[in-house]
């Protein structure tokens, strides 16, 4: 993956500052994060059924290596290159347009959502429209899930991230929570919602990678394929078959890993943010 020279100033790295981090706040955040723990195969409950009286954990004071500041700049160029084409986008469609704020951190931070912690993955909180990543999940995703990492992986997870903030600016997200919380849908109907709802944002990532290599020439030889090997790394299907040797499709929350390469690749060979309705393929 080629690098531009545009940086945003919308990073908030928090690694190696020390500190600690506890359960706040609650309702849609929440409830992703809690999404985000299932996913990686861990017990939501943790999550949903924990206070504000959690302990707090601290975190190591230390200074960044090399690599880890080079990685900083990596996600802050991929960050400004999601807020130029984004903002373009809503531009088009006379819609206004917030950048979102991305957060680097190393076991555990505060979030807006609750306590941030590495084995959540990476995740959006709509409270405070952040992205949260600990960079560890790369390494995860290649050595528990199979995937190919390289450069275009942190891409693909950032812009399904974005594509999330997306959601939550146009207002998906606070359509998807008022239907959790009618109380009027089964759980059943509910995991098929959240698997429109995972694959909008990656549509919307794969849309923002055909945008921005139209504007800035990105795309290298194989990009594309990283960000299918972690696409289909991250499926339901693949997940639950290694996690407890079987498939179980009525309790996917993300989508199978033909889905999540179908919509990524549909909105990256489209480039149309108005191809990516997820909800009306999959809720007719």
């Amino acid at each position: 993956m080629k690098w531009t020279n545009d940086r945003s100033d919308n990073v908030d790295d928090r690694r190696g500052s020390g500190g600690s981090g506890m359960l706040v706040g609650g309702g849609l955040g929440t409830i992703i994060i809690a999404a985000i723990v299932f996913f990686l195969g861990g017990d939501p409950s943790a999550i949903l059924n924990n206070g504000s009286n959690s302990a707090p954990q601290q975190t190591e004071q230390r200074q960044l290596s090399k690599e880890e500041l080079n990685i900083r700049e990596f996600v802050r160029m991929l960050t400004k290159e999601n807020e130029k084409t984004w903002t373009n986008i809503f531009n088009q469609n006379g819609i206004q347009f917030r950048p979102a704020k991305v957060v680097l951190f190393e076991s555990v931070t505060r979030s807006g959502c609750g306590t941030a912690q590495s084995e959540m993955g990476p995740f959006y909180c709509p409270n405070d429209q952040t992205i949260y990543m600990d960079m560890s999940f790369f390494n995860e995703l290649q050595q528990k899930f199979g995937a190919k990492v390289g450069q275009f992986t942190v891409a693909y997870v950032l812009g399904h991230e974005y594509g999330h903030h997306i959601q939550n600016l146009l207002g998906t997200l606070d359509k998807v929570d008022q239907l959790r919380q009618s109380g009027r849908y089964s759980e059943t109907d509910m995991n098929r919602v959240s698997v429109a709802n995972e694959l909008q944002a990656d549509f919307y990532a794969g849309l923002w990678a055909k945008q921005t290599d139209s504007r800035e020439k990105i795309l290298e030889p194989g990009d594309i394929q990283e960000a299918m090997s972690a696409a289909a790394a991250v499926g339901d299907d693949n997940i639950q078959k290694r996690g407890q040797g079987y498939v179980n499709q009525e309790s996917f929350t993300h989508g199978s890993s033909a889905q999540r390469e179908e919509w990524f690749m549909k909105g990256y060979n489209t480039g149309d943010i108005r191809q990516g309705d997820t909800f009306n393929a999959l809720l007719k």
